[in-house]
């Protein structure tokens, strides 16, 4: 049958039309299949990762300042144009080379095996099945559509087949969106649902919630003090979110200890956990850039499990391991400077959500999230300082890397017309460890006027702050820079994010009506 196919007899168009449902198809069931089992991870997510972890640094820059924290779905999305292109692609060249779909797919099968085996939930029996499966259901598909167009049709501008291959594609690509987009649904439902099954103990050492003085009301657009957890940013390399099961989950502490010590979840959860209000941040974050928030986290005092190690005389460097194998590193001295980092296991006082590092995860007060904020962590080794260098270390960003003092302004947005008398400007401001001392906000080139501030939750904490001036009717300029504790104001010169933290004042341009 298949040596039948001659390029008078089937239409280039729909000959691509099926490669590209084929190779749909073949994406749908691995992504349904992952759904269905924890042994057989999402095919998308493993390649997708391995092209994160691939990628030169300019190229993760670009994604997250195009897309911030959508880049995961973005590089999902990409991935799935990228097959449906090549299905585009192998379909036109069917008719003429009727073996290419089996190469093109078990290409396809190949990729995906070998990249999802290195995924740490994948079984190799089951993984191999399931994605030369698909691979194979995938030339199926492709087949089956071109059946009918093998007929020949004695070159009549009326093809009696045309409408036969509309229905079965429209059926075809409905199965397969149903398919994948239920396998996605079921593998985060999944991860939500071994959440909820835990409980936070109370901390020995709360917080109270936020006083009145904390924040200001009624500012369109400021930035809550506490940001809710399921509008918190998330920055990280795992295209898919991990989902260690918290029965068999171990955090063990390895390397320049006097004795390698390991806990479960359970034994984290019967130790006195403490809660801290830590604003965090990511280094890609641009000046005037979201990817930072503040949080109440609950979790054990990581100096509390080093000291059940024994930290040996020597070890420079604390290493953290993420269950997908993501690594970060800092200088041990941090974890002792009284700081106090965490082991959290807790965010806003519920367990960690999934996207956020359930079980468990780090952090460390002061320091970039990609020198620090282990998430998913099971792992802690102490070793040298040279002796190691964290993933995105290797990738030319720097190793140490102390979060710097910024502000932003939220209100009013760039380019965003207001009628207020006086107006208000306002925002947030940052320094954790430092603390903010003062804010202020330059209005069209002229004088710095000095910002009305929150009380701080603490000196980890960011605060709003606002001012209200006068100004006329038209086209202004704002921009705002804040001193943190020490005295030191930041800077008004420009640095993008690479390699250790944008720099300058935020800056917008807005109309008074």
């Amino acid at each position: 049958m298949v040596t039948s196919m001659t390029e008078t007899t089937i239409s280039p168009g729909r000959a691509g039309i099926a490669g590209s449902l084929a190779a749909g198809t073949a994406l749908a069931l691995t992504e349904l299949i992952a759904g269905l089992t924890e042994r057989v991870p999402s095919a998308i997510a493993a390649v997708g990762g391995v092209v994160i972890d691939s990628s030169p640094r300019f190229v993760k820059e670009f994604a997250i300042a195009v897309f911030g924290t959508a880049d995961k779905g973005a590089l999902a999305i990409g991935t799935v144009i990228i097959g449906l292109l090549v299905g585009w692609f192998l379909g036109r060249a069917t008719p003429r080379h009727p073996w290419l779909p089996w190469a093109g797919f078990g290409a396809f099968a190949v990729l995906g095996v070998l990249a999802a085996l290195g995924e740490p939930q994948a079984s190799p029996v089951p993984t191999v099945i399931a994605i030369t499966g698909s691979a194979a259901a995938g030339v199926g598909v492709l087949h089956f559509l071109l059946r009918d167009e093998e007929q020949p049709t004695d070159g009549l501008a009326d093809d009696p087949y045309r409408r036969q291959f509309i229905t079965k594609a429209a059926g075809i690509g409905a199965v397969a969106t149903v398919a994948g987009l239920g396998g996605r649904r079921m593998i985060i439902a999944r991860s939500e649902e071994v959440r909820q099954s835990v409980a936070l103990p109370v901390a020995e050492l709360t917080v109270p919630a936020p006083p009145p003085d904390a924040s200001f009301a009624g500012i369109p657009d400021l930035t809550p003090i506490v940001v809710p957890n399921d509008e918190f940013y998330r920055i990280d390399t795992a295209l898919v979110v991990p989902r260690p099961d918290p029965e068999t989950w171990r955090l063990k502490i390895k390397g320049m200890v006097d004795r390698e010590v390991e806990f479960s979840l359970d034994d984290l959860m019967k130790r006195p956990l403490y809660e801290q209000y830590v604003t965090i941040s990511c280094v890609s974050n641009e000046v005037g850039g979201n990817l930072v928030g503040n949080a109440k986290w609950t979790g054990v005092k990581l100096v509390d499990l080093l000291n059940d190690a024994g930290v040996q005389a020597g070890a420079e460097q604390l290493v953290g391991r993420s269950v997908d194998g993501w690594t970060s590193g800092f200088p041990v001295d941090l974890a002792f400077d009284g700081r106090d980092p965490l082991l959290a296991i807790g965010m806003n006082g519920e367990p960690l959500p999934p996207r956020h590092g359930f079980p468990a995860r780090l952090i460390v007060p002061g320091l970039y999230g990609y020198v620090s904020a282990t998430k998913w962590i099971e792992e802690i080794e102490l070793t040298t300082w040279n002796d190691f260098d964290g993933y995105w270390i290797t990738r030319g960003w720097s190793k140490e890397a102390p979060i710097k003092t910024q502000s932003r302004i939220d209100h009013p947005r760039q380019g965003e017309k207001v009628a207020e008398d006086p107006l208000v400007l306002a925002g947030v401001a940052w320094a954790p460890t430092r603390g903010i001392e003062k804010v202020e906000v330059q209005l069209d080139g002229g004088e710095w006027i000095e910002a009305e501030l929150t009380s701080p939750l603490s000196d980890k904490s960011w605060v709003q702050w606002r001012v209200e001036t006068a100004a006329g009717t038209g086209r202004h300029e704002a921009r705002v820079r804040a001193t943190d504790g020490t005295g030191a104001t930041q800077t008004a010169d420009t640095a993008r994010p690479a390699p250790n933290g944008a720099t300058g004042h935020h800056t917008i341009d807005f109309e008074v009506t």
